[in-house]
């Protein structure tokens, strides 16, 4: 359907591909992956508009392949005063009032000749969308979806989550035959998560989803193409598959490298001793021997492994504090209430201490970045933040803390730092390298701004840290180190989230937002909810022991044991089978 042959591409600033190649074809559901800012949104616009592109390469696409394409960056229009029905049958409903304005005008009009012939263009064009089950169609979805519920709603007063799947759905309809979406999941709820996830996987036609959701990589992808340092990688399987094929390569290289690394000191040694015989024997046939010995040490040298894909280097993402507080209670809300064009929260009480890490957990639309906000600001009666409390705030809306005409240089400058180089090493640890320091911000992409903001936020050193969906946009590799930054820091944390594994992996409970109050929940009995709800019954404890073998290989690997590494591979594999 689509094939892609050594296509390079630059910008001024950056070169994004050079001479990559794959192809898309029938029945394959596609996970496009790769770490922030690699290219993948520009090459997602090179295949809908190749013609807006100077680029290198092949790019064939079948002339009859008819594409849909859901957008990661799409308001949602609060005029719309059209139901959640009228909207997604928007073109059918069109050629229905279409073909009843010519029966009308049939029933009166004298000249019914070129009438006959407009109702049969009109109802040509009915069939060739499918326009017979529409109905049926769009009623599948939204039980398909768990939205049946909101067929008459206006669309207007949908949740950003809401419109997401609406739009989904409204394309799908249409059963392209290639549907593009990038980052469709970026904050969904984990029930509309869910919505996506089936949608995804009852489509008849071939999917390409940029995406960075653990959740769909492993439950919604049958191909993986990943887009690393100018370079992608094509693996026909699942995301589990993938990174299971990596951790081999990444053993067989790892083993490899030690060999090498061997043999590298033993010439090494050999050099040295023939240099220091050469200081005071000049015999050629030496001379020659070390020339020869120089000579293998460069190729043994060039010959070490450069993989892109193997072992991508994760920012370095720290969050330090300046003072630390003893146990006590930072953040005190009481009695919250919060309302727009209705009531959202009421009366919502709890406490957040020193050292607690704690989630919010909610459907779209119920209150939570307002709660948030307005704890960041601290001018609500019912919130209290203690003396002591330094409060760092990462906002889902961008342009709230990061302004699209600045440089990161003025961003960071506006941040205290005084220097050029000052900055440009602090932001290499978050994988900002070279003169990209005099970029605007409004050229990078989403998953680089968050990164931008967690590096602000750590420049705080705040000792309470307010983080509104911080895994939005960025790549599983930058999820990971924040989890671990997490892990590691020493303050408080609330933070707003619907990625599934940030919130088991990081925090300590949820406060669970339900009819307009929240209630605190355990981890384990969160875990054991969400489980019960959308896994398979022994699906958490074959996760566990996949994490704890996981971490096993990790540390034969450290202490380079490959015989036992070797053995707990062929236990991770019976694992992933399952799972």
């Amino acid at each position: 359907m689509i094939k892609v042959e050594s296509l390079s591409f630059s910008f001024p600033q950056k070169e994004l591909y050079k001479n990559i190649s794959f192809t898309l074809e029938e029945a394959q559901h596609c996970a496009f992956i790769g770490t922030s800012g690699s290219g993948k949104s520009t090459l997602v616009d090179i295949l809908l508009d190749p013609e807006r592109y100077l680029f290198e390469g092949k790019l064939e696409i079948d002339p009859t392949c008819k594409m849909g394409y859901v957008s990661q960056f799409s308001p949602l229009d609060r005029t719309k005063e059209t139901t959640v029905f009228e909207y997604i049958g928007d073109k059918y409903i069109k050629i229905q009032n279409e073909i009843q304005t010519i029966c009308t005008e049939m029933e009166t009009s004298s000249d019914i000749e070129p009438l006959l012939e407009k109702y049969q263009l009109a109802l040509d064009a009915f069939d060739s969308i499918g326009g017979e089950d529409f109905e049926s169609n769009i009623n599948k979805k939204l039980n398909l979806a768990n939205l049946m519920k909101l067929k008459d709603v206006r669309v207007s007063d949908l949740s950003g989550g809401e419109f997401k799947l609406i739009q989904v759905m409204k394309e799908m309809l249409g059963s392209p035959d290639l549907m593009i979406m990038d980052e469709p999941d970026v904050f969904l709820d984990f029930e509309n998560l869910n919505a996506l996830k089936n949608l995804i996987n009852a489509h008849k036609g071939i999917l390409l989803v940029v995406t960075h959701n653990r959740y769909l990589l492993n439950h919604c992808f049958n191909k993986i193409i990943h887009l690393e340092n100018t370079e992608i990688q094509e693996f026909d399987g699942r995301y589990m598959e993938y990174n299971f094929s990596l951790l081999q390569t990444k053993m067989e290289l790892q083993e490899l490298a030690v060999a090498e690394e061997e043999e590298f000191k033993r010439n090494e040694k050999i050099i040295n001793n023939l240099r220091a015989i050469a200081t005071f024997n000049a015999d050629a046939s030496k001379g020659r021997a070390l020339k020869a010995r120089v000579s293998f040490q460069a190729r043994l040298e060039a010959r070490r492994i450069k993989a892109p894909f193997v072992d991508i280097k994760e920012p370095n993402i720290s969050f330090g504090i300046d003072n630390e507080i003893e146990d006590m209670t930072v953040i005190n809300v009481s009695n919250y209430s919060v309302a727009f064009d209705q009531l959202l929260l009421d009366n919502v009480s709890f406490e957040i201490k020193s050292t607690d890490k704690v989630a919010i957990i909610g459907p779209n639309g119920t209150g939570k970045t307002t709660l948030l906000r307005d704890i960041f600001n601290n001018n609500h009666d019912s919130i209290e933040i203690n003396a002591d409390a330094k409060v760092a705030y990462l906002s889902q809306i961008q342009g709230e803390m990061l302004k699209d005409s600045n440089t990161i240089l003025e961003e960071f400058i506006d941040a205290g730092f005084n220097t050029y180089d000052e900055i440009r090493s602090y932001i290499s640890h978050y994988g900002f390298e070279g003169e990209i320091v005099n970029q605007k911000i409004e050229s990078l992409s989403g998953g680089e701004k968050n990164i931008l903001q967690l590096a602000k936020v750590s420049t705080s050193k705040a000792n309470v840290l307010l983080l509104d969906e911080p895994t939005s946009h960025l790549d599983t590799y930058t999820q990971i180190a924040l989890e671990k930054a997490i892990e590691a820091y020493k303050g408080a944390i609330l933070m707003i989230s619907h990625d599934f594994y940030s919130v088991v992996n990081g925090m300590d409970y949820v406060l669970i937002i339900n009819d307009k109050t929240i209630r605190k929940m355990s981890m384990r009995k969160f875990r054991q909810m969400i489980y019960a709800s959308h896994f398979d019954k022994d699906y958490l404890e074959t996760e566990q022991n996949k994490k704890a073998v996981e971490m096993k290989i990790e540390l034969a690997l450290r202490n380079t044991d490959f015989e036992l590494a070797k053995g707990l591979v062929d236990e991770l594999e019976e694992l992933i089978k399952l799972l």
